[in-house]
């Protein structure tokens, strides 16, 4: 399964790279890679070391990027880290970034309301002034083409069958409520619309029993041959392949939408419609016009907080029913904002 922020480190590397050949390096670290010693000539080479959390493989490499920073602030480099959530990440795992948060110098975060989370908790709250905000741009790219898959097949034969395809894409992990779209399948069956809904993705491996309690309540919801979970797609075509037989992408989320939802950014390249929980908070996506004009312009529709899931399955009815939209999508022009928004922290 690959890292969602390590995918997101590697592109921002190369980003920075464009604008400014030859400034940076990337130190991988893994069990096997990145020796005390490694980390200690590399850290000594930069004036400015930049950590990216979470990782998905925390409990068996935390040690590592947290001996890097603290390399870091021996040697007097700045420390620059960049937090992608805070509150949706399990407590366990909080503990082990506290340090992180402690020893950073400016510390990146992609919205608004990860900023106020910080803010909030007790232990890390002082360290919101050193926040900054950044325009988080989308992981991956639509490719020129497509691939075919055995599940892009399947989904097609659905759908010739009169079914009502609804996606999700990304890792599967509790503050994405996975459990939640279930609960809006089984409505959009009593309506006898015959959903099937896929999950472009795999389940986050931690201590949280997500995939055990997800797949009981979908057997609960007599949704258990209603639902596709595709495990980790190694190919940006076959990804974008599946999704030209979805009908409509649905994101229920508690938080609702934050600048910081790179899964969402995926979908939209599709071109097909993509509704989601509004945001917390109204200063959003100030920060972020690119993602704000997707909203503005109703490629992202928006759905109250506090709807019930029938409002969520209205939407889903009519949203499917829509033409689907070709728009431009300037990929190489996000991760340039992004890239100059980290590098004014060096």
């Amino acid at each position: 399964m690959r890292c969602g922020v390590g995918q997101f480190t590697r592109l921002l590397g190369e980003a920075v790279e464009r604008i400014e050949p030859g400034s940076s390096t990337t130190l991988t670290l893994t069990r096997s890679e990145g020796s005390i010693a490694e980390i200690w000539r590399a850290v000594g080479s930069a004036r400015s070391v930049v950590c990216n959390f979470p990782i998905v493989a925390w409990k068996r490499v935390m040690f590592a990027p947290l001996l890097a920073m603290a390399i870091a602030r021996l040697r007097r480099r700045k420390i620059v880290l960049i937090q992608h959530e805070w509150n949706g990440l399990h407590w366990l795992r909080r503990i082990t970034y506290l340090p992180a948060l402690w020893l950073a110098d400016t510390i990146v975060t992609f919205s608004a309301l990860v900023r106020r989370e910080l803010a909030e908790d007790s232990l890390v709250g002082w360290t919101v002034k050193k926040c900054v905000l950044a325009p988080l741009p989308p992981n991956i790219a639509a490719p020129a083409g497509i691939a075919d898959s055995k599940l892009r097949r399947r989904l097609a034969a659905a759908r010739e069958e009169k079914r009502l395809v609804i996606g999700h894409f990304g890792s599967i992990y509790p503050a994405k409520q996975p459990n939640a779209l279930l609960e809006i399948g089984a409505i959009l069956k009593r309506r006898g619309l015959k959903p099937l809904i896929v999950y472009v993705g795999s389940f986050i491996r931690g201590v949280d029993k997500v995939e055990e309690e997800f797949l009981a309540r979908a057997a609960e919801l007599d949704l258990a041959d209603d639902v596709i979970v595709s495990g980790f797609v190694a190919s940006d075509h076959e990804v974008f392949g599946i999704f030209t037989e979805v009908d409509a992408f649905c994101y229920p989320l508690d938080e609702g939408l934050t600048a910081r939802r790179s899964s969402v950014l995926a979908c939209v390249q599709s071109g097909k419609p993509l509704i989601v929980t509004g945001p917390t908070l109204e200063e959003e996506f100030d920060h972020h016009p690119r993602f704000k004009e997707l909203i503005d312009h109703h490629l992202i529709v928006l759905v109250a907080r506090g709807s019930d899931n029938e409002a969520y399955a209205d939407r889903i009815v009519s949203a499917a029913n829509r033409p689907q939209v070709a728009i431009p999508f300037d990929f190489d022009g996000w991760w340039k904002d992004v890239a100059e928004a980290v590098r004014a922290q060096l």
